[in-house]
């Protein structure tokens, strides 16, 4: 054997030792703090002082073993808690059978689970990709693409709302409402209006001025990081007739209400209306990332292949533990409990404000709650969330004025009344 044989024997030898966790790297084993965040990140996050290490259904605890309860379940991402049986469950078996093969092929976990959305929806097609962001990222564009190849060119207006948000790209930060996470990237795309949410003389006057060049309404069905404002009937009507009439795609983004939150499938289900394309991230998959658009056959013949893509998108992975998901999630037992818990939720919060004079309004749907604060303590919200933690509760704001509670479909109900007393001591504590 040659001396260059023998050196990449040893290397790929004890690179496999390393790998098995034989030989741990010293970064492997060498101790993580929350100041390492500060040092290693980009620094376009705020995390909490504490380090979550582990969870099980709505219970987490961190690096000192102290316990939380989960009411922000990673922003209505963990819809049936942490390490549901079922999820992990799917996990395992798909890790042991097949990870990835590129949309060169399909796969069995992917076709699976397009076939579950389809037969429990409005929708005909299905693409599936990795966020929210990407999945109105490509919903924009087949709206776009929809009305160039149908009618023109000229028809490439988008109606958005104010205070709204549809994710990160370029795209999708232009169409949301808040000029704060689009400013300083310019020059952005074009041809984006925003109008006031669950204004409908607004969106009629939009339609009466240019209705012949707007391609497409983006509505959220209740706004979630615009401070958890649900769409009014009328509002959500009025887009989807004013739509039809003008040749325009109703885009509905549930990154966040779908997937049962609501105490529906999809919270379309629930106003009367059904949109052209649906978009949906966040709880579909559990936590696994994943994120999906939903459509009729007639919007998407105007999709070519290679006209869009994505390289990890309807991985099996992903797609199996979606599909676990979906099955438990679609469920009576399931949705009628999101309702029971909304209940309790609304009786408990009532009660801490009567008790503590501190809500404004409290608002929302199924497990998706806006507390929004009074005049007193306007801007407080990121303290309460603060608080929060030190009372061993895990929390959300939706603008500096709302605390959002957005845990488990599936928490306890003895994890909601332990959740709400911690909640009332953050209360007292941020709001002295």
């Amino acid at each position: 054997m040659s001396m260059s044989e023998a050196s990449t024997q040893a290397l790929v030898a004890a690179t496999t030792r390393r790998d098995a966790g034989i030989v741990p790297s010293a970064a492997a084993t060498a101790p993580v703090t929350r100041a390492m965040f500060d040092e290693l990140m980009l620094p376009i996050y705020a995390p909490a002082p504490f380090v979550p290490v582990r969870g099980e259904g709505s219970r987490v605890w961190d690096q000192d073993g102290k316990m939380y309860i989960d009411f922000a379940a990673g922003v209505a991402v963990t819809s049936l808690g942490h390490c549901h049986p079922a999820l992990v469950r799917a996990l395992t078996e798909q890790a042991h059978t097949l990870w990835h093969v590129s949309n060169w092929f399909t796969n069995e976990p992917a076709l699976r689970l397009a076939r579950r959305l389809v037969e429990h929806t409005f929708a005909e097609r299905v693409f599936f990709c990795n966020s929210g962001a990407e999945a109105n990222e490509a919903a924009l564009k087949l709206a776009r693409r929809y009305a160039h190849d149908r009618f023109g060119p000229r028809k490439f207006r988008v109606i958005s709302t104010l205070n709204s948000f549809h994710g990160r790209t370029l795209f999708t930060v232009t169409a949301g409402g808040q000029a704060k996470y689009a400013s300083g990237f310019g020059p952005n795309p074009e041809g984006i209006t925003h109008i006031a949410y669950n204004d409908v003389a607004a969106l009629e006057a939009q339609f009466a001025q240019a209705g012949d060049a707007i391609c497409a309404v983006l509505l959220e069905p209740m706004q979630g990081e615009g401070g958890m404002t649900p769409g009014t009937p009328a509002f959500l009507q009025a887009a989807r007739r004013l739509c039809t009439a003008h040749g325009a795609l109703l885009v509905l983004d549930e990154i966040q209400s779908g997937m049962g939150r609501t105490g529906a499938l999809f919270s379309y289900m629930q106003k009367g209306i059904v949109p052209d394309i649906l978009t949906s991230a966040k709880g579909l998959a559990g936590g696994f990332p994943i994120g999906a658009l939903l459509t009729t056959a007639d919007v998407a013949s105007v999709f070519g292949v290679g006209v869009h893509g994505t390289t990890f998108g309807g991985n099996p992975l992903a797609c199996a533990v979606a599909g676990a998901a979906f099955d438990v999630i679609n469920t009576t037992e399931v949705l009628d409990g999101v309702k029971a818990r909304h209940a309790l939720f609304i009786e408990g919060l009532k009660a801490i404000d009567a008790r503590r004079d501190v809500f404004a309004d409290i608002r929302g749907e199924g497990v998706w709650i806006g507390c929004e604060l009074a005049a007193a303590w306007k801007g407080k919200a990121m303290d309460v969330v603060r608080a929060a933690g030190d009372a061993g509760l895990m929390l959300l704001v939706a603008g500096p004025d709302v605390v959002r509670i957005a845990p488990s479909l599936v928490i306890s109900l003895d994890e909601i009344l332990e959740g709400l007393g911690r909640l009332e001591k953050a209360l007292d504590q941020a709001l002295r």
